[in-house]
């Protein structure tokens, strides 16, 4: 496994840190079994107080899982599980909300594009769908954000790109209640919903260009709307 010797006084911080760099160097790998705390302490050269301490550690960073009985297992590391913490920090915060826009104005542009490159037929009958049902909810008075959430996904889907779908539905997740602010702003459903459907055209069409353009205006407008223009004057470009 590559152990060094531990030299560091705060021991238990040594061993953390060198097992989270075989983590993050592939040498240890999710569902990797850790050897024992008796053989962690002789290859560290250390106490098995030092390892516990170490261990419980990893657990409360998500980086292992400690199973009574049966041992220490690297946990599987995901976008989700990277982005999920962040909701705690980022809600009701105006500035990180506007942190998330940004990138979803660095990204989304770009995955509409993929997906008017690499969208099948049936994904874009899905999202013809997707938006008629939105068409649906929004002439009965509501918002149709399942709908405006669903549409979002099914882009990032059809860019064929599982990172890149990890992302988007973890940013969409945070800023879920924003979301659900902007739509209910007089007439933003229906604006909302045509926005999409020009998104849909370009996809529909093979237009990476257009798609790419027509998302682009979509997150701003949304963006414009949830966190103000003063609040886009403030970032700097």
């Amino acid at each position: 496994m590559g152990i060094e010797p531990i030299k560091s006084t705060r021991i238990y911080e040594e061993i953390v840190r060198q097992i989270k760099t075989m983590i993050s160097e592939g040498r240890l790998k999710s569902g990797d079994q850790l050897p024992p705390e008796r053989d962690l302490a002789e290859k560290f050269v250390v106490s098995r107080t030092s390892v516990r301490e170490a261990l419980r550690a990893l657990e409360s960073l998500g980086l292992v899982e400690i199973r009574p009985g049966e041992g220490t297992f690297v946990r599987e590391m995901s976008v989700e599980a990277l982005i999920e913490p962040l909701a705690m920090v980022m809600f009701s915060q105006r500035e990180a909300i506007g942190e998330l826009f940004e990138a979803r104005r660095l990204l989304e542009p770009a995955i509409a594009a993929l997906a008017a490159r690499r969208a099948t037929p049936e994904e874009v009958r899905e999202m013809e769908r997707i938006l008629g049902e939105q068409a649906k909810e929004i002439a009965a008075g509501r918002t149709g954000l399942p709908q405006d959430a669903e549409f979002h996904a099914a882009i990032a889907s059809a860019a064929h790109n599982q990172a890149i779908t990890r992302l988007v539905h973890g940013i969409m997740d945070l800023l879920g209640q924003s979301r659900e602010e902007s739509l209910n702003a007089p007439g933003r459903p229906m604006r909302s919903h045509q926005d999409h459907q020009r998104v849909l055209e370009a996809i529909r069409q093979r237009d990476e260009h257009a798609a790419e353009q027509a998302m682009r205006d979509h997150v701003s407008a949304v963006e414009t709307l949830v966190v103000g223009a003063d609040g886009l004057r403030k970032r700097p470009r």
